[in-house]
């Protein structure tokens, strides 16, 4: 006759304090407690499912009515600890708060607390999910949770703490049950397949520890799966089709081919991804940048992780609003292609440091052999200003890097000479709240920006009146920066004509906003 199953999470329940996994501050506090006999008459343990309350809280029942009192750990021997292994104790009382919600419930709760204990020194009353009752059933336990006879006990448990009105807080001591940390998790699962002779790959271990999500009820349900699953082998390739997941070696890839810019793979990569979960394959890509991050692997910068993860987390929100997730999914990958790096070393861009050869090659340069020029203190920082503002808007980077040239950096003064014509002098005012933002984070707040036009783009004309009808780069700049004349002009600052006051974003969104019917421009007096 076959043996009866047992689930593992029920199999490897914790049966005393030193068993708990995780939750060493509260076993402490809770051994402390009873050795020096300093117990309070209400518990609340709170915590993420799957965190070990329900162990702690029948595991504290069984120490409080334990026949030994020399220690704070059960004896196991002794016939209350027996019973209480057995879950039938008279004096440990059980109760779900989900289906025993009402105040009837909670009357006949109060009713046994009027009556001695049958064996133990103690009656302990377990209310599991207690955020479940009703407010009536609430105020019902409230004077005997505050002042109940001595021999009574309460230990409530929740995972939703707040729902729990106040009045039941103040009268209880507070034990939050924290998130299990994967590598105790995996320590647990090694421990128990070894038990239990499975034999298994780590990085399976792996995959299943995190779809746990810090529970181990959960996490051991997952296991139980896959040793199925697996015919008593756990390895990852059967644990990623168990869970509908990607390996992880095919996201890593995926980046690979990211970096240098390979849009036939990821065309490939596509067609492969259709019988996934767009989301799924999403949360696997932030999940490997994170990697990336905390491992310093090398070819990706913390620059490329984090506007990869602004495009994923974009891409999360649209598919949490049900927009089309294979046409998310590609578009979130082009987009990465196209703001990835030039493309350098890109062969193992992703794997560990040592894993790289790098081979020492004469490099060929088609350009006469100059020495390194050594950048001075305003040139280095004015291309950190050109790599800002590449990172934020590409277009942006690539015009400001293009025809404006760095000239000199002193006195708190920066220089530069503006080549390019209207359509770049249009592009420089449209986004001169981007550019000026950028300039104080690079050089500082009080930075003033002197602009030297081009001879190319110059105004040929030596004398205009006052209200001038063209606008120039210079001067617009300086009004930005609150600075009169940087440039050296004797004239007042000229000022926009009406077409360019018009064509302003702030303007044409009050426009919309308000509909004028008639619209007068005034020019300074």
């Amino acid at each position: 006759m076959k043996e009866n199953f047992i689930a593992l999470a029920r199999k490897y329940r914790p049966q005393n304090f030193n068993d708990l996994i995780g939750q060493e501050s509260v076993s402490q506090t809770l051994s402390l407690a009873l050795h020096n006999n300093r117990l309070s008459h209400a518990y609340l343990f709170s915590g993420l499912r799957g965190s070990g309350k329900t162990s702690t809280a029948r595991i504290f029942a069984k120490a409080l009515v334990c026949s030994d009192t020399t220690s704070s750990n059960a004896c196991e021997v002794c016939d209350n600890c027996v019973m209480a292994n057995e879950g039938r104790h008279m004096d440990i009382i059980e109760m779900d708060g989900a289906s025993n919600r009402g105040i009837d419930d909670i009357k006949d709760l109060i009713e046994h607390t009027k009556y001695k204990p049958s064996l133990a020194q103690y009656k302990i009353f377990i209310i599991d999910e207690v955020h479940m009752l009703t407010p009536p059933a609430f105020n019902a336990l409230l004077k005997t949770l505050e002042e109940p006879p001595s021999f009574v006990k309460f230990i409530l448990a929740t995972t939703d703490p707040l729902k729990l009105p106040a009045t039941i807080l103040s009268r209880t001591q507070h034990f939050r049950f924290n998130k299990i940390a994967p590598a105790k998790v995996m320590a647990h699962l090694e421990y128990i397949l070894d038990t239990e002779g499975v034999s298994f790959e780590k990085e399976a271990l792996e995959i299943i520890t995190r779809n746990g999500a810090g529970s181990l009820r959960d996490t051991l349900t997952l296991l139980d799966q896959a040793i199925v699953y697996s015919k008593n082998c756990i390895d990852l390739q059967t644990v990623t089709s168990m869970l509908g997941i990607i390996d992880p070696i095919v996201i890593a890839n995926l980046f690979e081919d990211i970096l240098a810019k390979k849009s036939d793979s990821v065309f490939k990569f596509l067609e492969t991804a259709n019988e996934y979960e767009a989301g799924m394959v999403v949360d696997e890509m932030i999940l490997f940048l994170k990697e990336a991050l905390l491992s310093r692997k090398v070819g990706i910068t913390p620059n490329d992780i984090e506007r990869f993860f602004k495009i994923l987390a974009e891409a999360r929100e649209l598919l949490h609003i049900g927009s089309d997730g294979e046409f998310v999914l590609a578009l979130s990958l082009f987009r990465m292609i196209d703001i990835a790096p030039s493309t350098q070393n890109t062969t193992s861009q992703i794997l560990p440091q040592e894993n790289i050869i790098k081979p020492i090659e004469p490099i060929t340069i088609l350009t006469p052999v100059t020495p390194t020029k050594v950048l001075s203190l305003g040139e280095a920082l004015f291309e950190k200003l050109n790599t800002r503002i590449m990172e934020n808007d590409k277009r942006l980077g690539e015009m400001f890097r293009a025809f404006v040239e760095f000239v000199s950096f002193e006195n708190a003064t920066l220089t530069w000479k503006f080549f390019g014509g209207d359509e770049e002098r249009k592009s420089l005012r449209e986004n001169w709240n981007s550019i000026k933002f950028f300039t104080q984070d690079v050089f500082g707040r009080d930075i003033m920006i002197k602009n030297i036009p081009a001879s190319t783009v110059k105004i040929q004309q030596k004398e205009e009146p006052r209200h001038n009808n063209d606008i120039n780069v210079s001067s617009m700049i300086e009004s930005e920066m609150n600075s009169s004349c940087v440039s050296g002009c004797s004239d007042a600052p000229i000022e926009k004509n009406e077409t360019d006051i018009l064509s302003e974003p702030m303007i044409q969104r009050a426009l919309e906003l308000f509909s004028p019917m008639k619209v007068r421009i005034l020019r300074k007096s």
